[in-house]
């Protein structure tokens, strides 16, 4: 059965960062710089066979990323049979709207990736109306980072999920994904994928959490969206079969307690879900 992974990363490291983004980064792992750079091969080392992947590279001028569209267009040409490139905007920059067509009419990137709490912008500005009728009349999903950072400067304010309900209610067909099933605001993504029919949320970058996405999924089944939660890595911050594996334990954490179970068919429907067609990219 084939896998679709619909958040995986492409920079180069330390290139397409700020020093000050280095720096802070190292809170992710205790003080220890990472080295963040995206190499094909070593994602295909780390995963399954037959995956589908969606890859995007970001651009917050706040937070001090930046990837070049263009970057991306030419990962994705080591394998367009598998790999599915967005590009990324940052509506605080006066050129969003020129790399917003060139990213999509010339180089054929098939969906934009946004950042609002790293570039420090709500989704549900006004001044974003242009961005969301062109998605919407292009068909372009759109992938928004909801949820937690390292970066000082972002403001929280920006990340949370019920911004994205406003859009979904004056954008009904825009397909969006929110990233990270918005940790660690889960039970308000949850409530706002329920409610609106193109509105999705993925997991990625949690499972080692276990027990905090033990109780994320926990809402998702007690709300009845499984069917809303799609498949993601976050590569390279894990891996395909990492994140496998640890969706599969979550139940194991368990044994010896009384607590419910995660139902293990829908968990599995998870990990095989063909987003695709979900996204409009089928």
């Amino acid at each position: 059965m084939s896998i679709i992974d619909v958040h995986s990363h492409f920079w180069r490291y330390p290139e397409h960062f700020s020093d000050d983004f280095r720096q802070q980064a190292k809170r992710a792992k205790a003080g220890e710089e990472l080295d963040l750079t995206v190499r094909f091969e070593d994602y295909l080392r780390q995963s399954v066979p037959n995956v589908t992947t969606i890859v995007f590279g970001g651009k917050a001028r706040l937070s001090g990323l930046w990837v070049d569209d263009r970057d991306v267009r030419d990962y994705v040409a080591q394998d367009p049979d598998h790999l599915i490139g967005f590009l990324s905007l940052d509506p605080t920059q006066p050129d969003w709207g020129r790399e917003l067509f060139e990213g999509h009419q010339e180089m054929g990137l098939r969906g934009i990736k946004l950042m609002p709490m790293y570039a420090g912008f709500r989704p549900d500005d006004e001044r974003l109306t242009p961005l969301w009728k062109y998605a919407q009349e292009h068909q372009l999903p759109v992938l928004m980072h909801t949820g937690t950072t390292f970066i000082s400067q972002a403001p929280l304010e920006c990340t949370l999920p019920r911004h994205a309900d406003a859009v979904a209610a004056r954008f009904p067909d825009v397909r969006m994904i929110l990233a990270h099933l918005g940790h660690p605001y889960e039970g308000e993504c949850v409530a706002v994928i329920r409610k609106h029919c193109n509105v999705y949320a993925d997991l990625s970058a949690l499972h080692y959490r276990p027990f905090q996405l033990y109780q994320s999924l926990m809402l998702v089944q007690e709300y009845g969206v499984w069917d809303k939660v799609l498949f993601g890595t976050d590569f390279p911050f894990t891996t395909v079969q990492a994140t496998i594996d640890g969706l599969r334990n979550l139940n194991q954490m368990l044994v010896g307690t009384a607590l419910p179970r995660l139902n293990e068919t829908a968990l599995e429907r998870l990990i095989h879900r063909d987003s695709l067609p979900l996204l409009g990219l089928g």
